[in-house]
């Protein structure tokens, strides 16, 4: 269910509804809709029919609702993002044919780390993050790495999604240390058991001093050396960030 209250405005509903569809993996009924994003039944069935005319969500065969591709090309053209993408890809691509695993391209949103690419294949762990998904920036590599060169980091409720998901502010604090002192975020199944991530920061230096992406590998514990897949990442991120700063 939806924290705090409903949106107000028309404006404000409509994005509440999208944001909804574009955070499920699958298509929401109209009572999922409804709960997550606390708005009436009525208000939310009025307001979908507007945005499936639009183009901007889709309606199922079985009358379910997900993000449609009106909205899906509208969000490709978004220039930050889309230079971003483009000046990753081929860093993101050499991970991915070193490692063999999933290779991810992720910017902070608030309280949550947002991937705005991955790279996997058939060698790759299968993982449940995908491309313009989301996760709580305190149990991912990419979110401890903005959390760490964030002044001022935003306020954490720290959701508990597996057994070693660090979900008090100390223990956090001192992850959060160590990764300023090694150079790069570590997730050992804390957002998914079994599946461990290492991740850097990348910056623009004419956009100051705070990363404003970081790459990562993800993959299954049993097979990831951190160390060694930090030093390839880290190596990697130094190299976008001259290409972004040039």
């Amino acid at each position: 269910m939806r924290d705090g209250p409903a949106p107000k405005s028309v404006l404000a509903r409509g994005a509440a509804l999208l944001r909804a569809c574009g955070e499920s993996e699958g298509a929401l009924s109209l009572a999922e809709l409804a709960l997550r994003t606390g708005l009436p039944k009525p208000s939310a069935h009025r307001l979908i029919g507007e945005l499936v005319r639009l183009g901007l969500v889709e309606r199922t065969p079985e009358g379910l609702y997900r993000i449609g591709l009106a909205l899906f090309v509208l969000g490709q053209s978004a220039p930050s993002a889309r230079e971003l993408r483009d000046a990753a890809l081929p860093y993101l691509g050499d991970l991915h044919e070193e490692t063999h695993e999933n290779v991810h391209l992720a910017v902070p949103d608030g309280s949550d780390t947002l991937f705005l690419e991955k790279i996997t294949g058939r060698r790759a762990t299968p993982i449940v993050s995908r491309a313009g998904g989301r996760l709580p920036a305190h149990c991912t590599a990419t979110g401890k790495v903005f959390l760490a060169h964030d002044p001022r980091p935003p306020h954490l409720t720290l959701p508990r999604l597996t057994p070693r998901t660090l979900v008090l502010p100390g223990q956090l604090a001192r992850d959060l240390a160590a990764t300023r002192a090694r150079g790069y975020g570590v997730n050992l199944e804390e957002a998914e058991v079994g599946v461990s991530a290492v991740a850097a920061a990348v910056y623009d230096r004419g956009r100051g001093p705070r990363p404003v992406a970081a790459i990562s590998v993800t993959g299954g514990t049993r097979r990831l050396d951190v160390d060694r897949i930090g030093a390839r990442v880290c190596a990697a991120a130094r190299a976008l960030t001259r290409t972004l700063s040039a």
